[in-house]
């Protein structure tokens, strides 16, 4: 099994998959130094620093899975296509979860929490740009309440 985590931070996900799965091809890749820096050692190898927008570094459907969590709403729209369209190409499934809001004051409780957020939107809005990005793999939405 192989499995890319987009948005990796300091890899703790990854290192408890690693362990799970020791069998497993793990990689990560963050924009964060200091994330990748500040992940666990036994698999720092694995990681990365790269940025979710620009080309992936592997052939297509190279992966089993591809996850991107809590990091391409951080991403304005155009970069977030892209992003998602690399999730699609380069693996046979696929995972995204984005921060996202159904009233205004989930919208405002967003504004407040999410500081580097840059992509604001309703469930039914993430779903036309991720469509538009010709994503077709799993998605779930995190409301602030």
């Amino acid at each position: 099994m192989r499995i890319l985590d987009v948005g990796c931070g300091k890899a703790h996900l990854l290192y408890e998959l690693s362990r799970l799965l020791p069998e497993a091809e793990i990689a990560g890749f963050d924009i964060s130094e200091h994330g990748i820096a500040d992940a666990p050692e036994a698999i720092r190898d694995r990681l990365f620093v790269h940025r979710a927008e620009n080309p992936f570094p592997y052939p297509d459907q190279h992966f089993d899975l591809v996850i991107s969590l809590m990091t391409l709403h951080n991403l304005p729209f155009g970069e977030v296509q892209r992003a998602a369209a690399e999730m699609q190409r380069v693996a046979r499934q696929q995972y995204i979860a984005v921060e996202s809001y159904r009233t205004v004051a989930e919208l405002f409780n967003l504004q407040c929490w999410a500081l580097t957020c840059e992509s604001f939107y309703r469930p039914e809005e993430w779903v036309a740009v991720l469509g538009q990005a010709g994503y077709t793999g799993d998605y779930e939405f995190a409301f602030f309440e």
